[in-house]
């Protein structure tokens, strides 16, 4: 449970220190979730043994290691003052008022690139997801987890989902290799070869990484 991301640790670490200057402490309750603890976190949503909502595998930022639950009684400021700390290091909140009596306002993420994936979705540049759902894939395959939805076109959608946080319109994120996403790959300078996805995926893996350099230091145990 205590894997994250590394910019996702600076910000934790951030987060902690404005907070203790303050009298507060960061006290999380839930960071990192597997496929398994997804599985089971979203059946115990749907038993009603858990309350708040809990989707399935593959749409959840806690599966990339990105979300993080806290305990709000030992942050000792109040919850709209945590959201102003919590924005200075990318972190945000899932609700959208600052009101500790609603469900999942102890949750925040920080998105990191696959914000852009978001608000791709938000413009309408793809149709196939929500904004939120497309976001949390994207960021759960950047780190190698298996994404449901994609089948065997894993890397195919990886591939896919780097060129949207690269800046390219590509219509929808998956696993499909169409003439948008050729054209896309084009555009850089790259060949789709099915017989070579392999080397495909690496090199906009190396562009990404060039981009967005604090997101890809090794995963961190808390």
């Amino acid at each position: 449970m205590a894997r994250c991301t590394a910019d996702t640790f600076t910000a934790l670490l951030n987060i902690s220190t404005d907070l203790s200057a303050k009298g507060g402490k960061l006290i999380l309750s839930d960071l990192f979730r597997s496929y398994e603890m997804q599985t089971q976190s979203h059946n115990d949503y749907l038993s009603g043994k858990k309350k708040a909502f809990s989707p399935a595998p593959g749409g959840s930022f806690h599966e990339s290691g990105r979300a993080f639950d806290l305990d709000l009684g030992a942050i000792k400021i109040s919850l709209s003052d945590f959201w102003k700390i919590a924005r200075k290091y990318g972190v945000v909140p899932i609700i959208n008022e600052p009101k500790k009596n609603l469900s999942e306002s102890w949750h925040f993420e920080c998105r990191g690139s696959h914000q852009i994936i978001y608000d791709y979705y938000t413009q309408g540049k793809g149709t196939n997801f929500k904004p939120y759902k497309a976001a949390a894939a994207s960021a759960i395959l950047s780190i190698g987890v298996y994404v449901d939805f994609f089948g065997e076109n894993q890397k195919q959608a990886m591939i896919q989902a780097n060129l949207i946080r690269l800046g390219k319109e590509i219509g929808n994120l998956d696993g499909q290799i169409g003439k948008n996403t050729k054209k896309a790959l084009s555009e850089l300078g790259l060949q789709y070869k099915p017989d070579h996805l392999d080397d495909i995926l690496s090199e906009t893996e190396d562009l990404v990484q060039e981009k967005f350099t604090n997101e890809y230091r090794d995963p961190i145990l808390l």
